[in-house]
């Protein structure tokens, strides 16, 4: 019997409540995590989140075995926002995690990706039910999830292309096998591990598909061997597979998609070290981050910084920098504003909408309103709507139609936008906000604008 509070992102896991039923009690289990070692040892190796267990009263308490307290993730992301090496950085800290489980007695009974959080700059597991206790001779349960989660898209994203990784917004389950099989090039099938892990193990799922047959005429033992040389196998195949934008220097990134001098670089960076420390946020999103450059002047003043961008490439090489700065404030994400994540799965709760998972404290809009506004037809009296609905804080900049940028965005297109002028941008967003202080960049056309909402 389930009580209207649970989460209802939780009920594909009745353990997840941490109450026992008849048909599967999880007291024993979650006892074992505790004693045999493994919660210590994971949660000092930061694989998984630390939680206290409390005396708060649960909501059945003919059910509960136990309430834990997790410590707080400050914003869910989830796979399908995620570039290659973090997608690949939890696949791999997943099966790290196995791997100390299973020198513990215990082994995981699945491996969503979604169990899986970037916190404080690395993966973390948030999931503490998702252990059981090991059986001689059982093989992993979690293989086929594990697959479809990480291994499928990886791949899909490794041999043919990035925009595929956005079918995990299609199938939250993860990508279902035999698509993977099918949309793989025919040389995967001479890589071993895709062979077996992604085309033999499709087929595999294909034969017995539909079939009445019992559990254990498929299923076959597996030793203790087996089991770790699976794991091991797994993790060289995830390892193996690597991505790099074709036709992107990254080393020039930035200077080829952004109009700005030195002079015009440096003062802009001043204005939103400035307003930063005039708002004093403790949450950023910084929206059309590109590399993150500006989103570190948050993250560097230890402001938890979503740093968000619809480009696969600027995402990827924002986390492999964050990587080697170990920031750990700052989040990289793939977003699209013009199409962000909706709420999916179950009655669209079991996943958050983007926009659900806010407010923030402040968003910064840096070069990306003309974006919006001319690219994408977007009025400006929405936009202020939408930042309004975000944020308490607004750093905005505004991108006039003598700037370079936008005269490119209109040369080859009509110039319906008679509103897009700095008097009609201010105009709008006076409607939401109050404007503080309007600064011109130096050496540019641009300007910097800090604002804050009159709703709060």
């Amino acid at each position: 019997m389930r009580n209207s509070l649970h989460h209802p992102a939780s009920f594909r896991d009745p353990s997840g409540f941490l109450f026992t039923r008849e048909d599967e009690p999880y007291a024993a289990e979650y006892d074992l995590l505790m004693t045999s070692g493994l919660y210590e040892s994971l949660v000092n190796k930061g694989y998984l989140i630390p939680h206290e267990e409390v005396e708060t009263e649960p909501v059945d308490r003919t059910q509960a075995y136990k309430v834990i307290k997790p410590e707080p993730i400050p914003f869910i992301t989830y796979p399908y926002e995620w570039c290659f090496s973090q997608l690949k950085d939890a696949a791999l800290s997943t099966l790290q995690i196995q791997k100390v489980a299973f020198e513990h007695g215990m082994t995981l009974k699945d491996a969503s990706a979604y169990n899986i959080q970037f916190h404080r700059g690395a993966p973390l597991m948030i999931d503490s039910l998702s252990f059981e206790a090991y059986r001689e001779g059982e093989p992993w349960v979690a293989y086929r999830q594990f697959c479809q989660h990480f291994l499928a898209p990886l791949a899909l994203i490794a041999y043919l292309d990035v925009r595929l990784a956005q079918l995990l917004r299609v199938y939250i389950d993860g990508i279902p096998l035999d698509l993977a099989s099918d949309l793989l090039p025919r040389r995967t099938r001479l890589n071993f591990a895709l062979l077996s892990h992604i085309h033999l193990h499709a087929s595999s799922q294909k034969r017995y598909a539909d079939k009445e047959i019992r559990k254990e005429e498929i299923t076959r033992k597996m030793s203790r061997n087996a089991f770790q040389g699976l794991i091991d196998n797994l993790e060289t195949s995830v390892r193996k597979l690597t991505w790099k934008p074709s036709g992107t220097e990254w080393g020039d990134y930035y200077e080829e998609t952004h109009n700005y001098t030195s002079q015009a670089f440096q003062h802009k960076s001043e204005l939103v070290t400035q307003f930063l420390s005039t708002a004093q946020p403790t949450s950023v999103w910084d929206l059309g981050a590109n590399l993150g450059t500006f989103s570190r002047l948050a993250s560097e003043q230890s402001i938890y910084t979503i740093s968000a961008d619809i480009d696969p490439a600027a995402v990827e090489l924002n986390y492999l920098s964050l990587k080697q700065e170990e920031d750990h404030h700052l989040h990289p994400m793939i977003l699209d504003l013009t199409n962000p994540s909706g709420g999916l799965g179950w009655g669209n709760k079991e996943r958050s909408s983007f926009l659900e998972r806010g407010p923030m404290d402040l968003v910064m809009a840096l070069a990306l309103v003309h974006h919006l506004a001319i690219s994408n037809n977007v009025p400006l009296d929405q936009l202020a709507e939408f930042f309004a609905n975000s944020c308490q804080w607004l750093i905005i900049e505004f991108v006039p139609k003598s700037d370079l940028q936008v005269k490119k965005l209109l040369a080859t297109r009509e110039d319906i936008f008679p509103d897009y002028t700095k008097d009609g941008f201010e105009g709008a967003f006076s409607t939401k906000f109050a404007i503080l202080e309007t600064k011109p960049i130096e050496d540019s056309d641009r300007i910097m604008y800090l604002m804050k909402s009159t709703s709060s």
